[in-house]
């Protein structure tokens, strides 16, 4: 069909006169995947690691903040700031109790929610989702797999022709 059409139209538009190689549906990748595991450590502790970008992000559970009660206050870790699994990164501050943050997981803090500084009620709000702590770049990124405590993985993949994520 497409031949024809092409021998039939393409002495009257030099734009139909090139040769276009057209790849069928079936042989292009469908999409990019990424895998993005959610694990729980036993102090409440969360961390997403995406295998593709290597950082994880950090965060508290809802079970966690639902104990604090009102958060008013979130020390965070400075940008830059090496850390060891396990050892201390912040604090959780609220009108009933402290609470410390641990590393989940080894690396290098890339980036922290600054956000919190001005609203650490966001840490009641969305926990795991706009209330995260930091964003730390695995330095071994087996630790993901191996730290805490499974819970499920996500397979997000990424529709390349339009754009968006499909979970």
């Amino acid at each position: 069909m497409q031949s024809i059409l092409r021998r039939t139209l393409a002495p009257s538009n030099p734009l139909l006169r090139c040769q276009v190689n057209v790849t069928p549906r079936a042989f292009r990748p469908f999409g990019l995947r990424t895998i993005v595991t959610k694990k729980y450590t036993v102090e409440h502790e969360c961390v997403s690691f995406d295998d593709s970008t290597g950082l994880g992000v950090i965060s508290i559970t809802d079970h966690a903040q639902s104990s604090l009660g009102d958060v008013v206050f979130v020390e965070l870790p400075q940008v830059g700031t090496v850390v060891a699994q396990h050892d201390q990164i912040g604090a959780v501050e609220s009108v009933k109790a402290a609470s410390d943050i641990y590393a989940p997981v080894s690396g290098q803090v890339e980036e922290i929610n600054e956000t919190l500084a001005d609203q650490p009620g966001l840490l009641n709000k969305s926990p795991e989702e706009k209330g995260w702590l930091c964003k730390i770049k695995l330095s071994d990124p087996s630790e993901a797999s191996t730290s805490g405590i499974y819970i499920y993985t996500m397979i997000q993949e990424l529709n390349v022709d339009d754009h968006s994520w499909r979970n």
